[in-house]
């Protein structure tokens, strides 16, 4: 892998912990759709996915107006409290702070529609950290990661083979080996290190506060030499 100088972070299970409101939407979607609130084991896989990828596996259905319906009704409750239902890893801040002392380049690549992720971003202190936040839009533009990715790269002219990809799941994976760039992942978030291995992962990172040190030996930087 050469030089990273550019680092791709997933949202949720990477920069912060948004899993009661994820579910908490998912559970009062399917509760007016009629439907039972799923097991703890499919609300676990629901991190990460794009959503109507997650309503479609839920209700056993390629139903399109289904699953739009459902998403709607996530939304519904995500708009007011659901988005808040979230938090920052510890130590997350202390991360970015010294990955961008070190002059790498920052951005948020999710599956939270922009809307969303933006304002979590704000609302939590973390905007000056990143040059910009791409999402997918609420009509479903660029769901896949591995699109919104190479969109991301396009866009801001990035070399993908100085860039890393940073994320807890599969998607984010395949993503970076999609667009030839590092991928790591990291294990505090809601994928197992046999998912992450297994999508691609060049490198994996166990806890939040090794991430720089993590980055530097995905770079090829001896981290001895770091401040």
């Amino acid at each position: 892998m050469q030089q990273i100088n550019t680092l791709f972070f997933d949202l949720d299970g990477t920069l912060t912990d948004n899993y009661a409101g994820i579910t908490g939407c998912i559970i009062h979607a399917l509760a007016q759709l009629g439907r039972p609130a799923p097991d703890a084991a499919a609300l676990h896989a629901c991190i990460g996915p794009p959503l109507r990828q997650n309503f479609a596996r839920l209700l056993g259905t390629t139903d399109v107006e289904l699953i739009e319906r459902a998403l709607a009704l996530y939304r519904e409750r995500f708009e007011v409290a659901g988005w808040l239902e979230n938090e920052p890893y510890l130590q997350i801040h202390d991360a970015l702070t010294t990955l961008s002392e070190r002059d790498f380049r920052l951005f948020v690549c999710t599956s939270k529609p922009q809307r969303y992720a933006d304002r979590i971003i704000d609302h939590f202190g973390l905007r000056h950290f990143f040059a910009a936040v791409y999402g997918p839009d609420l009509g479903g533009k660029l769901d896949d990661k591995r699109d919104l990715l190479r969109h991301a790269v396009a866009e801001q002219n990035i070399t993908a083979a100085h860039a890393l990809m940073i994320g807890d799941r599969a998607q984010d994976m395949r993503a970076a080996l999609s667009n030839q760039m590092g991928a790591l992942g990291v294990l505090y978030g809601y994928g197992t290190s046999e998912e992450l291995t297994g999508a691609g992962a060049h490198a994996l990172c166990a806890e939040v506060a090794a991430l720089p040190a993590a980055v530097a030996e995905c770079s090829g930087r001896n981290t001895a030499r770091l401040p």
